[in-house]
C-alpha cells in the first residue's frame, strides 16, 4: 500500500477545519499522512490546532514565519511529504471516506498519474447548491476552462518537480500547475462519481470577480508567454466557459 501524502494550507478557517480533517482520518484507506500548513500569523488557531489535532501521528503542522497563500504553502507541504502520491485539500472542504481508497485504486488500475473526481458544491452550512461532473482533460481542455476541483486531486509525486509548483497566485494558482502539467503531456483523468464536498464562501479569495480576472490574465500573460491578445482571448473564454457552468454568477 502505497503512502498518500495530503497537502492541507490553513488560513482562518477555524470554522471548518475540524469537520475536514476528521473527514480525512474517516478514510478507509489507512495509509495515509497529513502535512497541515499553519498560514497565519496570529497563533491563536495554532494552539487550538494543536489541543486537537497535535497528539495524532498522522498530521504534521508546518508553521509558516509569515503569510505565504495557498500556493505557496503547498509548496512548502510537497516538500516535506514522504508519499509516493500527493493528495490536496482545502481547509473547508470535506472528503467521503472511501475517496482516496477508490482514487488510487483507479490511477493504479489505469496506470495514471493524475486524477480528480466529481463533486458537489456546498454552501457555508453545508447544503448542496451545485454539482461539477470530472472529465478526462488534458492541456488543449484546460487553456480554455479549469474544469478540475483542487481538493479532488492526486497525483503522483515523481511528475511535481521543480519546475512544476503552485506559483505566487491569489486565485487561480491550482490552474497554473494543471497547464504547467499538463503541457508537458501529463492527462488528468475524471472519476464520474462524487467524493468530494467543496465549500463556495462569498468571502473568499476565489469569489472576487476582479482578482480572478487580474489572476486569469496572469496565467496567460505571465505564466504560458501568451501576447497580450491572445491572453485576452483566452480570458474571456475562460470567463463564458464559467458563466456557463455557473449561470450569473462569476
Amino acid at each position: 500500500m502505497d503512502l498518500v501524502s495530503i497537502i492541507l494550507p490553513f488560513y482562518k478557517k477555524e470554522k471548518y477545519i475540524d469537520e475536514t480533517i476528521n473527514s480525512i482520518l474517516s478514510q478507509t484507506y489507512r495509509k495515509f499522512e497529513i502535512i497541515l500548513i499553519y498560514d497565519e500569523t496570529n497563533l491563536k488557531n495554532l494552539k487550538y490546532l494543536k489541543n486537537l489535532f497535535g497528539k495524532n501521528k498522522k498530521i504534521k503542522i508546518i508553521v509558516n514565519k509569515k503569510n505565504y497563500g495557498a500556493g505557496k504553502s503547498r509548496n512548502r507541504g510537497i516538500k516535506h511529504s514522504k508519499g509516493n502520491f500527493i493528495a490536496f485539500i482545502d481547509a473547508d472542504d470535506i472528503w467521503k471516506k472511501n475517496k482516496l481508497n477508490h482514487q488510487i485504486k483507479f490511477m493504479k488500475k489505469y496506470q495514471i498519474g493524475a486524477s480528480h473526481t466529481s463533486y458537489d458544491i456546498i454552501d457555508k452550512k453545508g447544503s448542496i447548491i451545485s454539482k461539477r461532473f470530472a472529465r478526462t482533460v488534458g492541456y488543449k481542455e484546460l487553456l480554455a476552462s479549469c474544469d478540475i476541483g483542487l481538493s479532488s486531486v492526486i497525483i503522483k509525486k515523481s511528475y511535481i518537480k521543480n519546475d512544476c509548483s503552485f506559483p505566487d497566485l491569489k486565485t487561480k494558482e491550482d490552474y497554473v500547475l494543471w497547464l504547467k502539467l499538463s503541457k508537458k503531456g501529463l492527462k488528468f483523468h475524471g472519476m464520474k462519481k462524487i467524493y468530494v464536498k467543496w465549500r463556495k464562501l462569498n468571502n473568499s479569495l476565489s469569489s472576487s470577480t476582479i482578482r480572478k480576472l487580474i489572476d486569469g490574465y496572469k496565467v496567460y500573460k505571465h505564466y504560458l508567454n501568451f501576447s497580450f491578445l491572445r491572453s485576452i482571448i483566452y480570458l474571456i473564454r475562460l470567463s463564458l466557459n464559467f458563466l456557463k457552468k455557473n449561470g450569473n454568477t462569476f
